[in-house]
């Protein structure tokens, strides 16, 4: 059964998020864009695992990767004819160059790849409580950038007359993309040497590994597949703010991790899917009986039960197994 191991445990996410893509293809239009909106929630859900699940290190700054990510491919991808006018303040090399749906997703993962080395060196020598600080330090900086500095997208207004390309299709292929880079580094040696420093620092270390650098090329992964999640996500929604990638977003992605169960991958699609449905259904009893902010208090609560009676998730914090 050993040898059907790596087909179950990755056939099995696998599987899930392609459900979900043939259902957004039979589902009504406005049912269709919470079914989009829980496929790219796995692609963010998996790129904060890479980091978070395998080094342990809790980090509420990946969905800073996610907005540079979601930012860089909407201002490459608006119409040239109409940056000009709605976006007059760009850099030239912005303002005056436009990229295709393809070439701006592989632009949003070098976005979050770089912007995460340049952080990562100094940040992924700290630990615990000061680790979490200073990468919630990362997503407030990040934040007041895209929102203050013109040059480099529309500041505090919306960015929008983004193409929407991310349909059923690319959605869920990007999204396998994702689970597929994800389950090679956790199979790597790379990954197996940075879970051995998140579950014995101390004996890593005399073994020869090096804590700092395994953090960090964990780190840039995840930064970069959260870019490419980022451009998915701006390429569904046709327009961005950065409200919408911003404490919410992170508060909500690492509810689906904490309740998926965030050792693991099958955890972390099992936590985006099941999260989002929740999410999803509250949205729309708000529009009726149920006051608005009453999704974010349930989601809350459940992540607090989740931590109380099952720490480490619906899934344990395991792989599939048969």
């Amino acid at each position: 059964m050993s040898r059907f191991r790596p087909l179950v445990e990755l056939g099995g996410p696998a599987l899930l998020v392609v459900g979900a893509g043939l259902m957004a293809t039979v589902v009504s239009r406005s049912t269709q864009i919470y079914v989009l909106q829980a496929i790219v929630a796995v692609a963010m859900v998996v790129a904060i695992y890479v980091f978070v699940g395998n080094s342990g290190v809790l980090s509420f700054g990946q969905i800073s990767f996610v907005a540079a990510g979601a930012f860089a491919a909407g201002v490459m991808t608006v119409p040239l004819v109409l940056k000009g006018a709605i976006l007059r303040d760009l850099f030239p090399i912005l303002r005056d160059h436009e990229l295709g749906n393809v070439a701006s997703l592989v632009l949003a993962a070098g976005v979050g790849g770089v912007l995460a080395a340049l952080v990562g060196l100094p940040l992924m020598r700290l630990s615990g409580l000061a680790a979490g600080i200073a990468t919630f330090a990362v997503l407030e900086i990040t934040n007041n950038l895209l929102r203050e500095w013109t040059a480099i997208g529309p500041g505090a207004t919306t960015l929008s007359l983004v193409p929407q390309t991310t349909g059923p299709g690319q959605a869920t292929v990007g999204v396998l993309l994702v689970i597929a880079v994800a389950y090679a580094y956790q199979r790597s040696r790379f990954g197996r040497r940075l879970r051995a420093t998140r579950e014995d620092p101390a004996a890593a270390q005399a073994v020869g590994i090096s804590i700092h650098r395994q953090r960090l090329g964990a780190f840039v992964l995840s930064g970069a597949l959260c870019g490419f999640a980022g451009g998915l996500y701006v390429h569904m929604l046709g327009s961005i703010s950065t409200g919408q990638v911003y404490l919410e977003l992170t508060f909500l992605t690492l509810a689906m991790l904490v309740v998926g169960g965030m050792t693991s991958l099958w955890g972390a699609v099992v936590g985006a899917l099941s999260v989002s449905a929740l999410d999803s259904f509250l949205a729309e009893a708000e529009r009726g009986a149920l006051p608005n902010g009453s999704r974010l208090v349930v989601v809350g609560a459940l992540m607090a039960l989740i931590l109380v009676l099952r720490p480490s998730g619906i899934t344990g914090g395991k792989e599939l197994r048969l």
